[in-house]
């Protein structure tokens, strides 16, 4: 294993993004088009549109706690690390069910207050498995650079950030800043091909400056990279960090380790229900391994295992029988 990190004692994963809930919809692609959502991509909404985009549905949505980066430190807990999340939530039945769900995962809440909604995010999921997304950010939106404290970040091993906080740029540097000054690493997952679109003029910067791991799958690293080939897009993204992760789907994935490649094979034969949160999972595993200090490879199994687990079920939680395999992988 290559020595990453310097604090050794520390195997505390802590995560900041979006508090979110999200409102999982099977339906036809037909419902995309009228929908006007973007295909695989996310479009910020309100919370009406978001209620009448649900209206035209005659299916039950499932609902449960999301957001990217806390599907990550989620999965984290559950695989009995050291997690804990920062965001902001409303004061709303939402918000409530959220931190429960915090609680219930083993992860430790830091959670600002705000009297606006808690976001919410409809996840249209179609039969191919791909999910199409409006956000509404809400209460999340609302966290300020200044409530964010060294504290938050005490012992961690890892900061993981979540790219969709690009949106809220000076929440983003704050939380940059005081990670670094902490001494922990920093992990950034793109999240979306459409935020980095948004975002391409500041993520230079901070991926120079700030990130070491930078975790991304083939359309994030496309629209960051210019780069279609896989061989090309890795190299790009492995000259932003120490460790770059390039996702390709059902055919595994590829980790550059300072300048040492790793093909991570795909795991499970099923084919997916519903891809939300696989990304997130994928992590997840990734940094769990990680931080205890397993090999690449066996990183990149636990990964991939969680990635393959969550594909399994709609919406970003896994079942109990489903962790028990992955933990099997220990």
């Amino acid at each position: 294993m290559i020595n990453f990190f310097t604090n050794k004692q520390s195997t505390l994963i802590a995560g900041i993004g979006s508090a979110l809930v999200d409102i999982c919809l099977l339906e036809e692609e037909s419902f995309i088009t009228e929908s006007g959502a973007r295909k695989g991509g996310m479009v910020l909404a309100d919370k009406d549109f978001i209620a009448s985009i649900l209206g035209k549905s005659a299916r039950t949505p499932a609902i449960v706690p999301g957001g990217s980066a806390c599907n990550t430190i989620l999965g984290v807990g559950k695989l009995g690390g050291k997690a804990r999340f920062i965001g902001k939530r409303g004061t709303d039945k939402l918000g409530d069910l959220f931190e429960k769900e915090l609680r219930n995962h083993n992860v430790e809440p830091v959670l600002f207050l705000s009297p606006s909604p808690t976001g919410h995010v409809l996840s249209i999921i179609t039969p191919d498995a791909q999910r199409s997304m409006f956000t509404f950010l809400g209460a999340s939106s609302e966290a300020k650079p200044g409530e964010i404290l060294a504290d938050h970040f005490k012992d961690a091993a890892v900061v993981h950030i979540e790219g969709y906080l690009l949106f809220n740029e000076s929440l983003m540097m704050a939380a940059l800043k005081t990670a670094r000054e902490c001494g922990a690493k920093i992990s950034l997952d793109l999240a979306s091909f459409t935020v980095v679109e948004s975002s391409r003029r500041i993520l230079d910067e901070i991926t120079n400056q700030y990130v070491d791991i930078l975790i991304a799958n083939e359309d994030e690293a496309r629209a960051f990279t210019g780069f279609g080939e896989e061989d090309k897009a890795l190299a790009a993204l492995s000259e932003k960090a120490s460790i770059a992760v390039l996702k390709l789907g059902k055919r595994g994935s590829l980790v550059s380790c300072k300048g040492l490649v790793t093909k991570v094979d795909p795991v499970g034969e099923l084919p997916p229900l519903d891809t939300t949160g696989a990304g997130d999972l994928w992590a997840a595993g990734f940094l769990y391994g990680l931080v205890h200090g397993y090999p690449i490879e066996k990183c990149g199994e636990i990964a991939s295992t969680c990635g393959y687990e969550v594909c399994q079920v709609i919406g970003a939680n896994i079942p109990e029988e489903g962790w028990e395999r992955i933990r099997a992988l220990l």
